[in-house]
């Protein structure tokens, strides 16, 4: 598997200081200089030629150069516009590779779709640590295309992705996640990997998509019930759900249904339950 000509500190810094640039603590830059990480990070990405990958916050292409050697098409989107004078440089001796300026988080699926030569299918990135979550959870609703994500986030980040029903770190975000996909794969990810190194530890988790895909309508009324659920995570489910609106005698009804204590905690429940949930309180509504 291969890796990257740029995964040393030394072409780190050589090619940094060719453009006159420096790490931005505000972008949350932190360069990956380990050859053996972004092996392990294309290992799980699985990757072959008739994929077009999307990659986020790609900096000054590090892990951009190991996906061009295997992807038959790579976008990235970049908001750092001093990196945009490497990325088009790349971008010339690689044909397969465009890339977009801006916010990954207000680009267009459709803008992504025309720099990639069509929709992608795979989600490849050491995501920027201050939006990760946002956008794990943003590309899988709106890139409907996208079977599978393989990002780098913040240990913590991870964690909450990865949990199950009952763990501390489950949560509204983990809930919703799991509706989308499944976590296939993680590893994790030390400071001494970067350049400059950071103050927390890192994980690589990869994410596949579900074969059985919620419509979008449906999504947002589970989320909604989710939400709801979480948003007094201390509380029982019922306090909690009727503080954010949901009438009493409609969730005891649907508590009932579900086969859901009303006296439990929205921690205690899987994905499933909340979807459950969120059709007998539906039907109560029509």
């Amino acid at each position: 598997m291969g890796g990257s000509p740029l995964a040393s500190p030394g072409a780190t810094r050589a090619l940094l200081e060719a453009y006159g640039l420096a790490t931005k603590h505000s972008l949350g830059q932190n360069f990956l200089v380990s050859n053996h990480v972004i092996e392990k990070i294309m290992g799980l990405a699985e990757l072959g030629r008739q994929d077009r990958v999307l990659e986020v916050g790609p900096g000054i292409g590090t892990l951009t150069l190991a996906l061009l050697a295997e992807a038959g098409r790579v976008v990235s989107i970049e908001m750092d516009r001093e990196l945009e004078p490497v990325l088009s440089a790349h971008a010339a001796a690689h044909p397969n590779f465009s890339y977009l300026m801006g916010d990954a988080l207000r680009v267009t699926p459709d803008q992504v779709a025309a720099a990639a030569g069509g929709e992608p299918d795979v989600l490849v990135a050491n995501l920027p640590y201050n939006v990760a979550a946002t956008v794990i959870l943003c590309y899988l609703q709106e890139v409907p295309t996208l079977r599978r994500l393989v990002v780098m986030v913040q240990a913590e980040v991870a964690d909450r992705i990865c949990a199950a029903p009952g763990n501390r770190t489950y949560g509204a975000y983990t809930a919703k996640l799991a509706l989308l996909g499944r976590v296939t794969g993680r590893f994790e990810v030390g400071p001494g990997n970067f350049m400059p190194p950071p103050h927390v530890d890192s994980a690589v988790v990869r994410i596949d998509r579900l074969d059985e895909r919620l419509p979008p309508e449906r999504y947002e009324q589970v989320a909604a019930v989710i939400d709801a659920a979480f948003a007094q995570r201390r509380k029982t489910i019922r306090n909690s759900m009727s503080a954010s609106g949901y009438s009493r005698d409609a969730l005891d009804a649907a508590f009932a249904e579900c086969g859901i204590a009303p006296t439990c905690r929205a921690e205690t429940l899987a994905p499933a339950d909340f979807a459950l949930l969120a059709s007998a309180l539906s039907q109560r509504q029509e």
